[in-house]
């Protein structure tokens, strides 16, 4: 775990450290695939109800598999209420500029009163009028809309959670300026009419349909599973939870897991920092602050903290 000292970091140890006194001792949650949409806000981990909803989460895992989600942008933040992605992708060099996903058949309805829409929950959207009619958008429920989205429409299917150190992340997104593009159909496209909500990751260098980039969405750069805590070794679960409840400092997440002098160990090229376990101890080495490899916390301790999060 050796490296020429880069520039510009924060603590990155004292912040895990402090997160690591507040995340409790919460019982480890039973949960089934891990979905993983990276952006460049962090990652947004989505526990998936594989046997609650298991139409829904198949529909939702045929297109992740395929790829169809990589490079889709959330093109819908109703602050206070939903954070919607999963039909478009956009390109500064085509026109017009936005253009819908490919959709598979209509999945089955599968709410239930026992998945309710609450805050942190991900469901599918679908057509007024038409319970059966969900495809290949979803949300992330922004705050407990269960009064409004469990009596409409037949209920709308709670298929899946995001993990509560990735809600940070979520929170980061939702906080996010908004822009209504709903007229820019010469620029956009006729899918334009869906993005009265734009959220925007960067602002417009002019309030012109003209000056939506790329750059300025919130782009889901990848959308991959994560391999099942059973199947994980523990350095890796350990490096996902820290991923997942660290952004601002372990990214780009899902970064390759090495090895060397007895390290298995992540390096993080946004902040230049390395995590790494030995011994049964977890480290960490910031070449910018420090060239001492320090020790973090016991894998015990965290794996406990991992697990608890349903890593």
């Amino acid at each position: 775990m050796n490296a020429k000292a880069p520039q510009g970091l924060l603590r990155l140890g004292t912040a895990l450290l402090a997160g690591l006194l507040l995340a409790g001792a919460a019982a480890a949650q039973t949960v089934g695939t891990t979905v993983r949409v990276a952006t460049d806000k962090g990652p947004i981990d989505i526990q998936l109800y594989d046997s609650a909803a298991p139409a829904t989460v198949t529909n939702f895992l045929n297109y992740v598999r395929r790829g169809a989600y990589d490079g889709v942008f959330f093109h819908r933040l109703s602050l206070g209420f939903v954070l919607q992605g999963g039909g478009f992708k956009f390109s500064d060099g085509a026109a017009p500029r936005v253009s819908a996903i490919a959709q598979d058949p209509p999945v089955v309805n599968e709410f239930s009163a026992t998945r309710s829409n609450l805050r942190g929950t991900v469901a599918m959207a679908k057509l007024g009028g038409n319970p059966n009619s969900a495809t290949n958008q979803w949300f992330i429920n922004l705050t407990n809309n269960a009064s409004n989205l469990d009596g409409q429409n037949g209920g709308f299917t709670v298929f899946g959670r995001i993990s509560t150190p990735g809600m940070a992340t979520v929170d980061a997104l939702a906080a996010l300026n908004t822009v209504n593009a709903a007229g820019c159909t010469n620029a956009l496209g006729s899918q334009a009419g869906a993005m009265g909500e734009l959220p925007l990751i960067k602002a417009l260098s002019s309030l012109s349909c003209d000056a939506i980039r790329n750059e300025n969405l919130v782009v889901m750069r990848s959308v991959k599973e994560l391999p099942k805590p059973s199947a994980s070794s523990d350095s890796d679960r350990i490096f996902n939870y820290l991923e997942a409840a660290y952004p601002q400092y372990a990214a780009p997440a899902s970064a390759p897991t090495l090895s060397a002098l007895g390290y298995t160990y992540r390096y993080y090229a946004n902040t230049q920092a390395y995590v790494g376990t030995k011994d049964g101890e977890v480290f960490y080495l910031v070449p910018a602050l420090s060239s001492n490899i320090t020790k973090l916390a016991s894998m015990a301790e965290l794996l406990q903290q991992a697990a608890a999060a349903g890593y």
